[in-house]
């Protein structure tokens, strides 16, 4: 995709007076994050469709395996365009761009609930979720410019915490907004077109709300606003980047960024490792039924709320702006709480559901969290693209292993052979994100 397709940059502002700028900035710092809030809940609005039809899809006669090739789609093309269209976001306005992505992905969907054509077969199925898996690929970059350029380092570990939970409140309102279509206009296909036209609705939210930078709206950067400067920040790190500069001279040869990526890959594989196959474990490993393991797998989600906030405070307020502490204390506590989830014997459904709280408290922090490492890594014009190269590592490298090898290794080896990658996880995503220790203190001033 071209970068011409989206505009450049919004341009600096005259400097408002000295009198204007502390109660501006304190406005626009609230109206800027609730628009990227906003938007980005909005993307979860038509990024989970499918599997809601998916039932209605198997009664015309697809199989669970046909439906779950197509729906991989998404998985494939979210990883790619996070790191690709994360590149492009970095020479674009924020706003247009958020925006762009989500009234692009909410088209594609609008498309698949009105066209006949749309659920023909397979292969079309796989190519329209692949196309909106592309355009949701466009949703956190701009996200991650907007919070790097108006919140500065101290600070971003909180507030990226908060925004983080704007994928559960969107994602929380797929399954109501599913049942309000099917009572308007009584038909399955309203699954897809009604979400997209709410997403429209969402998609303008974004584009009034966010602004691209503290300077486009004459205001100076947020360095100089908060005074809290990094060890390696220069006037210069203002200056937008062309294509080039930031691919060679901030991402490829980062040598902590491909840490925190290959981190990344590992804190995905268990993820997805414990959620995908929790119902299947539970059940056949635990002798859970479906009420009960519907009941944890609910748990899990929604415990990472608390966690992620949490682990997000403790970033900035006990470690100073650093994330590879929280990160690994974080993991430490996911393979305690694993090893529990796995070796408990079967009868004790409390211990199992704690475990799984557990570690769905935890395991959302370290996601979130290895994000804003990502933005701190490299300077503000390159955040995009950075956290990108981690998005990419984690859906194809973590999520994909852990849909796809888990589930041949548990076949043959057994349970126990599956729980034996995830721990092997949880040890490797540590010793990569070590790696980053030393560097995190240099960059922050501590040593």
């Amino acid at each position: 995709m071209s970068f011409k397709l989206f505009p450049a940059p919004a341009p600096h502002q005259p400097l408002l007076p000295v009198n204007r700028i502390d109660p501006e900035y304190k406005k626009m710092r609230i109206q800027v994050f609730l628009g990227i809030f906003l938007g980005y809940a909005g993307y979860y609005l038509v990024r989970k469709n499918f599997s809601m039809v998916m039932p209605d899809l198997i009664k015309q006669g697809y199989s669970k395996g046909d439906l779950g090739l197509a729906l991989s789609g998404v998985s494939i093309a979210y990883g790619l365009s996070k790191f690709l269209m994360g590149n492009v976001s970095d020479r674009s306005n924020a706003g247009i761009f958020l925006a762009a992505g989500l009234v692009l992905s909410a088209l594609t969907m609008i498309f698949m609930g009105v066209s006949p054509f749309a659920t023909s077969s397979i292969g079309v199925m796989f190519v329209l979720l692949f196309i909106n898996g592309w355009f949701q690929g466009m949703g956190w970059p701009p996200c991650g410019r907007v919070v790097v350029h108006w919140f500065s380092i101290k600070e971003r570990g909180t507030m990226m915490s908060i925004w983080n939970v704007a994928h559960n409140v969107g994602g929380g309102l797929v399954g109501p907004i599913a049942i309000l279509a099917i009572e308007i206009f009584a038909d399955w296909q309203s699954m897809f077109y009604f979400p997209g036209m709410i997403a429209l609705v969402f998609a303008l939210i974004a584009f009034i709300m966010v602004r691209d930078t503290p300077q486009s709206c004459g205001l100076p950067p947020i360095e100089a606003y908060k005074n809290d400067y990094p060890r390696n920040y220069s006037e210069s790190q203002e200056k937008e980047l062309s294509a080039k500069e930031i691919f060679f001279q901030y991402v490829f040869n980062n040598r902590m960024l491909w840490y925190i990526a290959f981190a990344n890959a590992f804190v995905y594989l268990v993820r997805y490792g414990i959620l995908d196959w929790s119902p299947t474990f539970l059940k056949e490993a635990k002798g859970f039924d479906l009420k009960e393991s519907g009941m944890a797998y609910f748990l899990y989600e929604y415990a990472g709320i608390p966690g992620t906030l949490l682990c997000g405070w403790i970033s900035d307020k006990v470690f100073k702006g650093r994330r590879a502490p929280a990160t690994i204390i974080y993991m430490v506590l996911v393979l305690i709480a694993v090893l529990v989830y796995w070796k408990n014997p079967p009868g004790h459904i409390w211990i199992d559901n704690a475990a799984l709280i557990a570690i769905g408290f935890l395991i959302y922090g370290p996601v979130m969290l290895i994000g804003v490492q990502a933005l701190d890594l490299v300077p503000k014009k390159a955040a995009g693209t950075a956290a990108g190269l981690t998005g990419l590592f984690g859906y194809m490298g973590g999520a994909l292993f852990a849909n796809i090898a888990i589930g041949h290794v548990v076949d043959a080896f057994g349970w126990d052979g599956g729980f034996e990658v995830i721990v092997a996880a949880c040890v490797l995503a540590i010793v990569f994100t070590a790696f980053t220790w030393n560097r995190e203190k240099r960059n922050l001033k501590l040593v």
